[in-house]
């Protein structure tokens, strides 16, 4: 196995001369989580200051204010903002978070560095089979998270590669291609978690940027997780493929 400075020195090697690319690319990715989570952040925001200006100090009073019209009228329409911001996560977010790595991915095999154009055709290709392999892979973490925390984060590192697995193999169906990603991943959870954990200077120093330092963090550790990827993939290739 390589060692994290290795995959960092490849990720590295690829973004060079192509930051601005990167840095696009990631602006993209945020505006539409953004688009997809903005609402239910405002609204929310606008339920805690109704609390705040209306002397909310204990839990009697917020009960209080819970029963209040206005404040459920609040909580109405973010049930309603929450059940489209979903919607819209599923069927925008989670396709384009697949053509997200893997135009990074792109960019670490064969150099193409047309990264935002990558990434929407890779989302928008095969459309419905990304968006189920990725519901259906979150549905499962969510389903161990409900057992113990740890479990759902042991699952969450077993199903990172399906992103990946489900461009490179399309022939795979959603499930075949989260079950390739946890025979990938036998014995390298933990090598995944270090890698990532070896971020945590990287964004440490991201704070005193006021955040701005995530457009250059955020591909930077994708496309070390691409050559992770990479990695993975071959030593379970060189051991058969077997399942």
């Amino acid at each position: 196995m390589k060692t994290n400075q290795q995959f960092k020195n490849e990720a590295l090697a690829a973004l060079r001369g192509n930051w601005g690319k990167a840095v696009l690319l990631t602006l993209v990715y945020l505006i539409l989580v953004g688009i997809a989570a903005g609402p239910v952040s405002y609204q929310s925001v606008q339920m805690e200051t109704y609390m705040q200006e209306n002397g909310a100090r204990t839990v009697y009073q917020m009960a209080s204010l819970m029963q209040d019209p206005e404040y459920l009228a609040m909580a109405q329409r973010l049930n309603g903002t929450s059940g489209l911001t979903t919607l819209v996560s599923i069927l925008l977010i989670y396709p384009f978070a697949v053509g997200f790595l893997n135009s990074l991915r792109k960019l670490l095999v064969t150099g193409d560095n047309n990264l935002v154009p990558n990434a929407f055709h890779i989302a928008f290709s095969n459309y419905w089979h990304k968006v189920w392999a990725m519901l259906w892979a979150y549905i499962l973490t969510v389903l161990w998270s409900l057992l113990f925390i740890i479990p759902g984060i042991i699952k969450s590192f077993s199903y990172a590669m399906t992103p990946f697995i489900i461009e490179e193999y399309p022939e795979l169906t959603a499930t075949e291609a989260i079950h390739r990603s946890r025979m990938m991943m036998r014995g390298h959870k933990f090598d995944l978690f270090w890698l990532l954990l070896s971020f945590i200077g990287w964004g440490i120093l991201n704070i005193f940027t006021l955040g701005i330092g995530t457009l250059w963090l955020v591909p930077y550790m994708e496309t070390s997780m691409a050559a992770f990827y990479g990695e993975v993939k071959n030593d379970y290739e060189l051991n058969g493929g077997l399942d």
